[in-house]
């Protein structure tokens, strides 16, 4: 509707300042031309906006002119007030201005749509902790985050998987992403973009270097190519298994990452039993496939059947030598 856009142009050069008329057009998925009218009917209603024009130029309203109009719908409000559920903003130390922001949004609310911008806080709860995780130490993304906003270089103490003594980087930050409630930092090391766990960060410092940040790589795209690089990183041992229906949903939930399909019915088994192939790292992943006991069968290759054989006649000598 027009309404709605004119008042988008309005928030949106209120906010930003200067903006060209082609970025509201991008924005707003209308043309240049409509961008225009629209700058022209806002005039004419008494709002004062104007446009430069030359290479740097652009739309802006007059300095100092505010509205306090918030042009916020029922929806957009409670979407809002869901944001707050997301257990994000205490990591970064923000969850008091969150409240105090959130309160200044509800007292400026026309008043109908108050009363379910409150019922959406009371109600929808977003828990970033996965089922059976275990518990998570306590990360402070800080320093991290004071890094990303600093445009200087950032020295990492940083320990990887599996090793005790953390090694030390100079890394280019660009952004944090949170995910399943783990903090990752992105950055470039030696140019090429690199994902760091927040808490195997031993210790994070600013140097006095700027920073170096590839032209045109925004947060968003690097982490997608990161992440897909993560999901999509083949596994050096294949290993082909039978699990029983019972416990083919459990199956699936813990082990959706290394899975190369979907399970299947195994026909001679007339539907009890299902066939999956999962892509692990090495052989002695296989170990962790002992907790399904007789409800899963390694079929091949043989060398990790072997290796389960020997784990599985460890724990009975373990427990016959206990009587």
């Amino acid at each position: 509707m027009k309404s709605d856009r004119l008042l988008s142009i309005l928030l949106l050069l209120q906010t930003r300042g200067l903006v060209s008329a082609g970025e509201l057009a991008e924005r707003l998925e209308v043309s240049v031309r409509t961008i225009y009218r629209d700058v022209e009917a806002l005039s004419a209603s008494g709002v004062p906006v104007y446009a430069e024009r030359g290479r740097n130029g652009g739309i802006a309203l007059l300095p100092g002119f505010r509205t306090d109009v918030t042009g916020l719908t029922a929806d957009e409000a409670r979407a809002l007030f869901v944001l707050a559920a997301q257990g994000a903003h205490a990591a970064l130390g923000l969850d008091a201005a969150l409240g105090s922001a959130l309160r200044k949004v509800m007292a400026a609310l026309p008043a109908p749509h108050r009363p379910a911008a409150e019922q959406t806080s009371r109600r929808i709860l977003v828990d970033p902790v996965r089922w059976m995780s275990g518990p998570r130490t306590a990360v402070d993304v800080g320093e991290l985050h004071d890094a990303v906003f600093a445009d200087r270089r950032l020295l990492l103490h940083y320990r990887h998987s599996g090793t005790d003594s953390p090694r030390v980087y100079t890394v280019d930050p660009y952004g944090l992403v949170v995910k399943a409630g783990v903090w990752y930092l992105i950055a470039d090391l030696d140019g090429a973009p690199r994902l760091f766990r927040a808490d195997r960060v031993k210790h994070a410092a600013l140097t006095e270097e700027p920073v170096v940040r590839r032209e045109g790589v925004e947060p968003a795209g690097m982490w997608e190519e990161l992440r897909r690089q993560v999901e999509e990183r083949p596994g050096a041992v294949r290993l082909r298994v039978r699990v029983h229906r019972s416990r083919a949903d459990l199956f699936v939930r813990l082990h959706t990452a290394v899975l190369a399909g979907p399970p299947e019915p195994e026909a001679e088994s007339a539907g009890e039993w299902l066939r999956a192939e999962l892509a692990v790292p090495e052989l002695g992943w296989a170990r962790s496939l002992l907790s399904f006991g007789a409800h899963l069968e390694v079929l091949s290759p043989s060398e990790a059947r072997r290796v389960l054989a020997e784990a599985a006649a460890s724990v009975t000598e373990l427990y016959a030598e206990s009587g």
